[in-house]
């Protein structure tokens, strides 16, 4: 089936680096506690390679020896700092209420906790957009794995048919590919342009309005092919070569 003639619904965010930006508050946190932890800073492309997978998980990669106490770390200095340094992004806002206003289902996909979802949306709203959250707390199995992207569409009580995840990194489009839906990487998020190339997704997007003109529209904006194979689309909307 091939959704792009109708647009796409329901439509699945992840939250990090998407919906929020969480990019300053995270580099922080890794920051403060591989110096608190292991005595000094690492290198921003070690601490955040794998951001978008449960915390524990990500400090286990780090230092499995340690990971505890860089968790406890990470946290305390993340929940002290957090409504300091998270941000809205702009356009995101307008977005969610265009599809919203267009009868499109929303849905949220994170890899953070209850607790700290509602952290982020205490701080900066956008709760009362989405008609399913489904957080780590809710699941097993996390992203990459397609388990709680499953878990949402079936508390939508849909297929994948139709849907859409929309992340900023890889691990979210790997999630999404697995789960049968189709996939929109996010390049104003945490991870570099050709991370999310490498993971293959239906859709490269560079502006929040263009999640609108896909999902309701049914076609990103008209634009040139690219001198990229298998990819149409401008810089910033990207459609690459993968069936919906």
């Amino acid at each position: 089936m091939n959704a792009m003639s109708m647009g796409y619904d329901p439509v699945i965010f992840d939250l990090d680096g998407t919906v929020v930006d969480t990019v300053a508050l995270i580099r922080s946190s890794f920051r403060h506690a591989s110096e608190v932890v292991l005595g000094r800073v690492l290198p921003d492309e070690v601490l955040m390679a794998h951001v978008g997978q449960p915390l524990m998980e990500q400090m286990e990669l780090l230092s499995p020896e340690h990971a505890q106490e860089l968790y406890d770390a990470y946290r305390e200095h993340n929940h002290r700092v957090h409504d300091e340094l998270i941000r809205e992004y702009e356009g995101v806002e307008e977005a969610l209420a265009g599809l919203r206003e267009a009868g499109k289902r929303l849905a949220l996909v994170t890899s953070k906790s209850a607790y700290t979802t509602e952290m982020a949306f205490r701080a900066v709203g956008l709760h009362r957009y989405f008609d399913v959250i489904v957080t780590a707390d809710d699941t097993s199995e996390h992203k990459p794995k397609p388990t709680p992207i499953l878990v949402a569409l079936e508390r939508l009580g849909v297929g994948p048919e139709t849907a859409i995840y929309v992340g900023d990194s890889p691990f979210d489009i790997e999630a999404g590919n697995a789960a049968g839906t189709a996939t929109a990487a996010v390049t104003w998020g945490i991870f570099p342009r050709a991370d999310l190339e490498r993971s293959h997704p239906t859709f490269i997007l560079s502006r929040p309005q263009q999640i609108v003109a896909l999902c309701v529209d049914g076609v990103p904006p008209a634009s040139p092919r690219v001198g990229v194979e298998g990819v149409e689309g401008d810089a910033g909307d990207e459609r690459v070569g993968r069936s919906t």
